[in-house]
């Protein structure tokens, strides 16, 4: 499924990364913009090759800091969606979605 391979892409990306780095992988018809931070939270933005680079990294750093802020780094290792609430990534995945356009 999409899910099945958004995981298995990302979690493989930030493990082949290193700390303090930024990078765009090409896998199959995406873009895979990773932040890999000094203190080892990361996150990735799975994108067409049309949407910009730095529009991603843009997204990126502002989900990362406030996660940061919200989130106890105790449990950033252990974590998953299931036991850590972060509503603020929907807001911040529609705001920084492509709308098609308006006939």
């Amino acid at each position: 499924s999409v899910q099945e391979f958004m995981t298995f892409t990302s979690q493989l990306i930030v493990e082949r990364s290193g700390l303090g780095s930024r990078a765009s992988v090409k896998e199959q018809e995406y873009l895979c913009h990773v932040y890999v931070r000094s203190d080892g939270l990361a996150g990735v933005v799975i994108a067409d090759n049309e949407y910009p680079q730095r529009v991603c990294f843009t997204l990126l750093d502002k989900v990362l800091d406030e996660f940061s802020r919200q989130v106890s780094k105790v449990e950033w290792p252990s974590g998953s969606p299931a036991t850590i609430s972060y509503a603020a990534l929907d807001t911040y995945l529609s705001r920084y979605q492509v709308q098609p356009p308006r006939d």
